[in-house]
């Protein structure tokens, strides 16, 4: 994608500094042979200096580069990191996505980011709450994306779980005309300048600090499974399930007993578990009963069949026997059961 060699770049243009600058910029950027990355703090230690004049000498450097003749004869390559910016992201892209696909070699893309730094064709947002590291050639573009990132990321409930395709279509309505222009594949990279929206292991897009995103744990893991099957499942197939999607080991057992614990979950057949959120209510059959003829008033027979099955996965002779407590439960002379007095 790129017509340069970042190394044999930045050697050139490190190579007409004095060492202690050049040796403190290989160390700060990682520029050796081993890619290692050293803080102000480390390199100050070894110099006998304090971090702060560290950071002089590296401010020195990245000047003195700017200003040499080395820098203006290698100026075409800038130009062409700017067009990669502005083709790649629309004039605006994360960082870490950026050097990603620049290259897949973590010193080459210590060299790129080097480069970067010292060009000036081009600007760095820094990281902060909202947003990673990123670069952008126009700094309208810049801000037009991140207001919209906002607005997706306020729209978003708290445990809210959307689709890639229902998170891009958010994302164009908030930027308007801006999104008309670019294809598919830059809203998503803008979509990865976030640090408040996220993605999780399945492609469910939703609040980057939310547990259905940063799955940490059995219990995350199973609400996933047990949300994108749709339907209630017995803990055996869920600790399966987190196998095979997740590639994660689930003993059953733990698996239970992560099921039982978690409020998001009700139980509602032998060994089965559904999502609390589709409305199901935790307690045995005889406390849904009483739930809905609180709830409801007097009722029949397969009336109450009916709905306790909507909320249990049940033998319909199940719910009868339940029925039969007295101290719960009243036959009326019309048929219709209610509460006990």
């Amino acid at each position: 994608m790129i017509t340069f060699k970042p190394k044999q770049v930045t050697k050139a243009l490190l190579a007409g500094l004095p060492p202690r600058a050049r040796d403190v910029l290989e160390k700060r950027y990682g520029l050796r042979t081993d890619g290692e990355v050293f803080t102000l703090e480390a390199i100050g230690q070894s110099y006998g200096i304090t971090r702060e004049r560290v950071r002089q000498i590296e401010n020195y450097g990245i000047q003195a580069i700017q200003k040499s003749e080395e820098y203006k004869k290698h100026y075409d390559l800038f130009i062409e990191m700017q067009k990669l910016i502005d083709q790649l992201g629309g004039g605006v892209i994360a960082e870490h996505v950026l050097l990603e696909e620049l290259s897949t070699d973590s010193i080459v893309r210590n060299h790129l980011y080097f480069l970067l730094v010292v060009g000036d064709p081009f600007y760095k947002g820094k990281e902060n709450p909202h947003y990673t590291h990123r670069w952008f050639t126009e700094k309208k573009t810049a801000e037009a994306v991140e207001k919209a990132l906002r607005a997706v990321h306020q729209s978003l409930n708290r445990d809210e779980l959307i689709s890639e395709q229902e998170i891009i279509e958010r994302f164009r309505r908030e930027l308007t005309g801006a999104a008309e222009q670019h294809h598919e594949d830059v809203l998503k990279r803008w979509l990865s300048m976030s640090k408040q929206i996220g993605r999780n292991p399945l492609g469910d897009w939703g609040p980057s600090d939310s547990p259905n995103i940063r799955v940490k744990g059995i219990r995350d893991y199973a609400y996933l499974t047990v949300k994108r099957h749709g339907s209630p499942m017995h803990f055996r197939e869920v600790a399966e399930a987190i196998a095979e999607l997740f590639g994660h080991q689930a003993h059953i057992a733990t698996t239970h007993n992560e099921l039982i614990k978690d409020g998001r979950f009700v139980l509602v057949g032998r060994g089965l578990y559904a999502l609390t959120e589709w409305g199901y209510t935790a307690g045995v059959v005889k406390e849904v009963l009483r739930d809905i003829l609180k709830k409801e008033g007097p009722l029949s027979r397969e009336e109450l069949i009916d709905k306790v099955k909507k909320e249990r996965y049940v033998k319909d002779n199940t719910i009868i026997v339940n029925l039969q407590d007295p101290n719960l439960f009243k036959r009326l002379s019309n048929g219709t059961y209610t509460l006990a007095d």
